[in-house]
């Protein structure tokens, strides 16, 4: 299961903003996020609303309403 934690850099060093328990070992992915966030979360939000709506496949739709 995938579960995305927030943390900071203090000191070099990750500190998760909550606790939780990790097995030694575990493998994490580290995200580095802009201090202007909503920057990041437009352009990251951005492809997926272009990959839905700018598609050949719903040229159909336009064509009927056209009729």
């Amino acid at each position: 299961m995938l579960k995305t934690l927030w943390a900071t850099v203090r000191q070099g060093k990750i500190e998760l903003l909550e606790s939780v328990e990790l097995p030694e070992g575990t493998r994490v992915l580290v995200t580095l996020l802009p201090d202007d966030e909503a920057e990041f979360w437009l352009q990251a939000s951005q492809s997926s609303v272009d990959a839905v709506w700018d598609n050949t496949e719903d040229d159909i739709y336009a064509e009927l309403l056209q009729k």
